[in-house]
């Protein structure tokens, strides 16, 4: 049985983390293509360190004219991204920052597992294992330490960017431990926030005075009790932050874009690749099946995972666990998401509405967990599969 009584902790990072603002810049590419073309390939790294940025990877436009367009559009659109973060230090600057593009047109040897003749054949982009999770531990169907520690986070950044709180800077980190009794979550023993700040005057004192405030809005009031231990910049001053003070890449948040460590994870990251790629776009679906498993009330908790071959169409294996929580066999789970649902690449892709300009928001505070945005931004969240589910039983 999943124990009932324990501490469980999960972080997030910020939008100005320098491994985010390689995500953001890998989506911000992947994007463009994507309003250009809804069928674009694209497998977007970046790297940010002092004053730098290197930009590399694959992408594949239909016209080839209009891909070296967009190859010559990419330092504008990295600046974008860092504009919009927040970086204007002097070893970090939207403006001053030196670009290098090394993008070019997509392998050939890796095209032809993929661009089938027949539609319907169309292959995985890579093998690989996804995992998608939930629990009805809050009402976004998701792990409460994960769940919190980016709405801290994504507080502290309104009243940043808006101008509330104009000593706060882009970079930061939190994170939430948080005790369970008999399964629920009660209370946060410990509360870490580490927050580049302006002034090297502020103290650790200080940067608690401004931040807390704002924690106490979104974290619910009866976890927050006289034995929480609070750990604001517990190091003193953080004001040298971003790539200028830690070099930053592309897919290396992994554990803060799922479920904080709370599910399993195959391994593959999310950011920069379109949605051919399965690490992405099956580990969504796999996200809104577990999602939607849940909603149905099937079970309190539940995983599924799904496996691909490169070349291959469909799932290779589906697996189910509820951790002792279903009502439901999971077998039978197992049966009904394949029947409710076409797992192949382009069936996940149709059915989710994939193919459009909607990665660049996932870049920071989580991939999942999230209100499904009326474009199509976070179709994976929706619970429109519940009754479907029902009947497949």
């Amino acid at each position: 049985m999943t124990r009932r009584n324990y501490i469980f902790t999960s972080e997030s990072v910020s939008e100005g983390h320098p491994d985010k603002v390689c995500d953001r810049i890998s989506d911000a590419v992947l994007d463009a293509l994507l309003a250009e073309e809804p069928e674009a390939r694209v497998a977007c790294e970046t790297f940010a360190t002092t004053n730098r940025v290197v930009i590399g990877g694959e992408i594949g436009l239909s016209d080839q004219d209009k891909l070296h367009q967009y190859m010559e559009a990419v330092d504008g659109i990295a600046r974008d991204c860092i504009k919009d973060i927040g970086y204007e230090q002097d070893k970090f600057h939207h403006e001053t920052v030196e670009i290098t593009n090394l993008l070019h047109e997509q392998s050939a040897h890796i095209a032809q597992g993929v661009n089938a003749s027949n539609e319907k054949d169309e292959g995985a982009g890579d093998q690989g294992i996804m995992f998608g999770f939930a629990t009805n531990e809050t009402e976004a169907l998701m792990p409460a330490p994960i769940q919190y520690a980016h709405k801290i986070l994504r507080r502290l950044a309104e009243v940043r960017k808006n101008g509330t709180e104009p000593t706060l800077r882009p970079d930061a980190k939190s994170q939430v431990s948080l005790r369970y009794e008999n399964g629920v979550p009660v209370e946060i023993t410990q509360l870490v926030l580490s927050t580049q700040h302006a002034d090297e005057a502020q103290t650790s004192a200080d940067i608690r005075a401004i931040v807390e405030p704002y924690i106490r809005e979104v974290v619910p009031e009866e976890w927050l009790t006289k034995n929480t231990e609070w750990w604001i910049n517990p190091t003193g001053k953080f004001v040298i932050g971003g790539p200028d003070g830690d070099a930053g890449l592309t897919g290396r948040k992994i554990i803060v874009d799922t479920y904080g460590g709370a599910a399993p994870h195959g391994g593959g990251a999310f950011s920069g690749k379109d949605p051919t790629k399965v690490d992405r776009s099956a580990a969504y679906a796999a996200r809104y099946l577990a999602k939607n498993v849940v909603a149905a009330g099937m079970a309190d908790k539940c995983t599924i995972q799904l496996s691909y071959a490169i070349g291959i169409s469909k799932p290779l294996s589906i697996y189910a666990d509820t951790y002792g929580t279903g009502n439901v066999d999971e077998a039978e789970i197992e049966k009904a998401v394949a029947r409710c649902m076409d797992l192949t690449p382009r069936g996940i892709r149709e059915h989710l509405a994939l193919n459009k300009p909607i990665y660049q928001r996932t870049a920071a505070y989580g991939h999942f967990g999230r209100l499904p945005d009326e474009d199509g931004g976070f179709s994976w969240e929706k619970t429109d599969l519940v009754e479907a589910l029902k009947k497949a039983i």
